[in-house]
């Protein structure tokens, strides 16, 4: 693998004719941070003079400049990932999907994603975002445990994320996904079950659950270094899995990746491309692209983002260029975390004996051609990929 800083940019490669194509934007604004965030986003009072509308005039530059290096391929799917800028994010983010579709074609079935923070959404926003072209949009619901919600740092309340979920299905989304996340001091398994069961009853048909991690660096991370609360315990977390599991597939949905459920035809096909190889251009302050075999990532601060796309060049801030091994790892780590599985024609002649241990020791099943993780296995996914890579 290679690495070398080049704020002009590396020499990018069209994308791979068969592989999925599409488009991440990263929208860095938040009216707060929530304690256990590490993402790359920005407060008002972190800002510094940046602002909504001057990201918006950089991400326009910077989109132009893709479609440049990419050419007239078809945009099969978009996700736009962010918090929430405030009270324009109407406007923001309708001129976020127009900012695309000036720069590149759409397929005819694109699939188009946002994410949103529960309070800054209403009817009246779900509606723009419909009408805008939006098809797909994903709720940081977290947990319906007030406790819980208290030690996260989350502003909404506990009715406001399913309740949102029920305005975006009433403007017309089809595909409604809610965030979880289990293991949180103080949490319960009651907790837990009830904010299954709230998600479920919102009627949306996918669901996306993760463990908290305590990032170094947050707000969570120094309260679990002063003794204040707790580190997640590993036995209670795969014990809360567990519980995600057997309610969530109760109800119809049903995982399809490690951390990810959903009824039939609610998979998201944009997340699908990241697991099964695909390409993708990540616009944005901060955002990671990846074309061919290399892979590159921006700027991270909004400020220097803009001023990168003021001299009409790429905000990149580094890049690397995977060798054939390199993508043989991804491969493995990515493609045995779905559903699917990952092909048995990838493996060489020792990954193959090991895989041939790990399905005696009940972590993997062969199913036709593909390897499957079993339920076991699901809660050991990265000591899976460590064994099978040897």
């Amino acid at each position: 693998m290679t690495t070398r800083t080049e704020l002009a940019g590396p020499p990018l490669p069209a994308p791979v004719p068969g592989r999925a194509f599409g488009i991440y934007i990263h929208v860095p604004f938040c009216a707060t941070r929530c304690g256990y965030c590490d993402f790359n986003t920005y407060t008002p009072a972190e800002l510094g003079g940046a602002n909504p509308d001057g990201w918006l005039a950089a991400l326009r530059v910077e989109l132009a400049l893709a479609a440049e290096r990419v050419g007239s391929v078809p945009v099969q799917t978009v996700f736009v990932g962010r918090g929430g800028p405030a009270s324009s994010v109407r406007v923001v983010m309708a001129a976020v999907l127009g900012a695309v579709r000036d720069n590149f074609s759409l397929a005819p079935d694109a699939e188009v994603t946002t994410e949103a923070n529960p309070e800054s959404t209403s009817p009246e926003m779900f509606a723009t975002l419909r009408e805008a072209g939006y098809t797909r949009i994903s709720l940081g619901m977290q947990s319906a445990a007030p406790q819980v919600l208290a030690v996260l740092d989350r502003t909404h309340s506990p009715g406001r994320a399913p309740a949102a979920a029920l305005e975006a299905k009433a403007a017309g989304f089809e595909h409604v996904n809610i965030d979880l996340i289990y293991g949180t001091p103080g949490e319960t398994d009651d907790d837990l079950r009830r904010s299954i069961d709230v998600a479920v009853e919102s009627g949306v048909d996918h669901v996306s659950a993760y463990s908290l991690i305590v990032e170094d660096g947050t707000a969570l991370a120094r309260r679990v270094r002063r003794g204040e609360i707790a580190r997640p315990d590993d036995d209670v977390l795969a014990q809360r899995y567990e519980l995600l599991d057997t309610r969530l597939s109760a109800a119809g949905l049903h995982w399809y990746e490690v951390s990810n459920w959903s009824a039939d035809g609610g998979e998201c096909r944009h997340n699908l491309g990241y697991w099964r190889g695909g390409e993708w251009w990540g616009a944005g302050p901060g955002a990671h692209g990846f074309l061919g075999s290399t892979r590159w990532w921006n700027v991270k601060h909004p400020n220097a983002y803009a001023q990168a796309l003021a001299e009409n060049r790429l905000p990149i801030a580094d890049f690397e260029t995977l060798d054939a091994n390199d993508r043989h790892v991804e491969d493995v780590m990515l493609r045995v975390r779905v559903r699917e599985g990952l092909p048995v024609a990838l493996l060489d002649t020792g990954e193959l004996s090991r895989a041939e241990t790990l399905c005696a020791e009940g972590l993997l099943v062969r199913r036709q051609d593909a390897l499957v993780l079993t339920d076991r296995g699901r809660l050991l996914a990265d000591g899976v990929v460590r064994d099978l890579l040897g």
